[in-house]
């Protein structure tokens, strides 16, 4: 028996055993998606008379201005044969090239064969030539109303990025690749990534992003010391041990947001927000909220408000025996306790002494990036989806976050899991970014009506507790937090909101980077700085322009600003010496909560 003849029965057993394989994993793959619940219809794209609006508007354009419609199509047509030819001509040279092609700096299109192969530089050329005509057509539109027009650009932008041509195998070039050095096993594995991922999330296709097993949140992640001192039915409430000998009399209460978990604030002791406050001699809380499942259906911003700001701030002035905290919210959180300190000014409440928000929106005037999102048959779907859970699903609202940066966030790592078959990598913040919460029907509903669709905290007519409510009520001391390049709470919308504000004492301050990194900039590092400018009767785009830029973080700006009013130092404040049981370690129990496992 020969050598050759060795090597083909090992091949030929090696394709027999990957064959076997898919043959079982396609079965599986087949019961994960009967397992799979449904979501309504209006989640998975807009109402059909945006395109039936968009078609009529088109026309309408034929009509009136036919030589600009027309010089769009002979342009796009002029292209595709002008590529065509070019095309041709390089395989008629005898030589098996491409056109001359520097490559945009899609890093998409990063493989030297996309340039230099005539099959893929001609796939990647035609569709770059699609892309535009399609954005072109969008974009010659003029009689179509502002939002509308921006809900037409958003999806058919979805559309050009899904069918990319590294989206698909046979013109992957990556893709290929590896699968003939590995001889198919990379297909083999990326099919186990996908039917593991159909598999931990009933069927729905949730990218997996990172490898969770890396991870145990208060092993290696979120391991700040502190204790439970506190639980209800919406929140825990931490307190953090001290690390200096005195602290400042005021302490801080920190309320995250409940859409993720709160240790995007302690994912490691060198980046960690909260050891750092702490070392600064500081006593301080921070909200660790409840991950609802569909027994939270009636749970409101009420109860956010009730039994979780004013409750967590109560029990942080009995600890520390004192009339005041300093609060911080983030996102949502943070505008939630603007809500919550108007209704404390309508009922006389002073405790708060100072405020602090993190990229938190309170006027919803300009929807920004959400605007596809925040339309009645998205918001339609919602409700269906509420009514029927009695909660928001976590992965509903990863998803459309996702798709705001979907090349990155969606078809990225799908190609790398599904079709190049790798492990996803060890990444902490990827890791926290999948360990989402689910969001409690009616609280869902009031945030996606009252607030972001009809702006009622923005125009003074948010009622809660019987009480008319709006951001021009929140008149204690405060600074907001903004970022440059955030595209969940765009910083000139947080800035209007500010603006609004009836404090005679506030700053804002614009951070370097997005909704994530620009907030979690430990000093030390220097790789994003910031401005500050006091004054906010500019508009965003004078102030920024006229605004001082400080390299480094903003932290001990913020730090600065905050100890004049945490009052005089007195002996550190040990969890369980005041009264109040410990009830568990920090990170607690209600973190550990996972959103996938409630979904039924």
């Amino acid at each position: 028996m020969t050598t050759n003849t060795v090597a083909a029965g090992k091949d030929r057993e090696r394709l027999e055993e990957n064959l076997k394989k898919v043959e079982e994993l396609s079965q599986r793959m087949v019961a994960a998606l009967t397992r799979r619940h449904p979501t309504p219809e209006a989640l998975n794209g807009p109402d059909s008379s945006l395109y039936v609006k968009a078609a009529q508007a088109y026309m309408q354009e034929w009509v009136t201005n036919p030589a600009k419609l027309i010089e769009q199509q002979v342009g796009f047509w002029g292209k595709t044969v002008s590529h065509f030819v070019e095309a041709q001509h390089a395989l008629a040279s005898g030589k098996l090239s491409a056109p001359e092609d520097p490559g945009p700096t899609d890093k998409r299109f990063k493989n030297p064969l996309w340039d230099t192969h005539p099959y893929f530089n001609y796939v990647k050329q035609q569709y770059l030539i699609n892309a535009d005509a399609i954005r072109d057509a969008v974009e010659s539109i003029d009689d179509m109303d502002p939002k509308e027009k921006r809900r037409l650009r958003y999806f058919s932008q979805q559309i050009i990025d899904m069918f990319a041509p590294t989206n698909f195998l046979a013109t992957n070039p990556d893709a290929l690749m590896k699968a003939v050095e590995t001889e198919g096993e990379s297909l083999v594995k990326g099919l186990e990534n996908l039917v593991a991922d159909l598999e931990a999330n009933n069927g729905e296709m949730v990218v997996r992003l990172v490898d969770e097993s890396a991870f145990e949140i208060g092993e290696n992640i979120a391991t700040a010391k502190g204790e439970v001192v506190y639980r209800n039915r919406m929140m825990e409430l931490i307190q953090y041990s001290p690390t200096t000998e005195q602290v400042h009399e005021t302490p801080i209460v920190l309320f995250p947001p409940w859409i993720n978990k709160f240790y995007i604030l302690d994912l490691k002791p060198q980046n960690s927000f909260i050891r750092w406050v702490v070392d600064q001699g500081y006593t301080l809380f921070v909200v660790s909220w409840v991950n609802p499942d569909g027994r939270y259906r009636d749970v409101g911003m009420e109860e956010y408000v009730e039994e979780g700001f004013l409750k967590a701030m109560e029990i942080a002035k009995d600890i520390c025996d004192v009339d005041k905290v300093n609060a911080v919210g983030y996102c949502i959180a943070g505008t939630t306790l603007s809500i919550a300190l108007s209704l404390m000014k309508k009922r006389g409440d002073k405790s708060v002494k100072s405020a602090t928000f993190f990229t938190a929106l309170t006027d919803f005037s300009d929807q920004g990036e959400f605007t596809p999102f925040l339309q009645n048959d998205f918001a339609d779907g919602i409700e269906q989806e509420i009514d029927q859970e009695g909660m928001l699903p976590h992965f509903i609202m990863a998803r459309t976050f996702s798709f705001l940066r979907s090349n990155d966030l969606i078809y990225g790592p799908a190609i790398k899991s599904y079709m190049m078959g790798e492990t996803p990598p060890a990444f902490d913040l990827l890791y926290w970014n999948g360990d989402g919460a689910n969001l409690p029907g009616k609280m869902f509903r009031q945030y996606l009506r009252a607030l972001c669709q009809r702006n009622e905290f923005a125009e003074g007519g948010y009622e809660l507790f019987g009480e008319k409510l709006s951001v021009a009520d929140v008149d204690v001391p405060l600074m907001s937090i903004a970022t440059e390049t955030d595209h969940i709470a765009a910083a000139r919308d947080v800035y209007r909101g500010v603006q609004m504000m009836g404090s005679k004492n506030k700053q804002f301050v614009l951070g370097q980077s997005g909704h994530i990194a620009g907030i979690v900039n430990p000093p030390g590092k220097d790789k994003y700085g910031h401005y500050i400018n006091d004054d906010l009767t500019l508009s965003f785009e004078d102030w920024k322009a006229s605004a001082e830029h400080h390299p480094g973080s903003w932290w001990p700006h913020w730090e600065a600003w905050l100890k004049k009013r945490a009052g005089k130092k007195v002996d550190a404040r040990v969890p369980g010496d005041s009264g109040y049981e410990v009830l568990a370690p920090a990170p607690g129990t209600y973190v550990k909560m996972k959103a996938a496992k409630q979904i039924q």
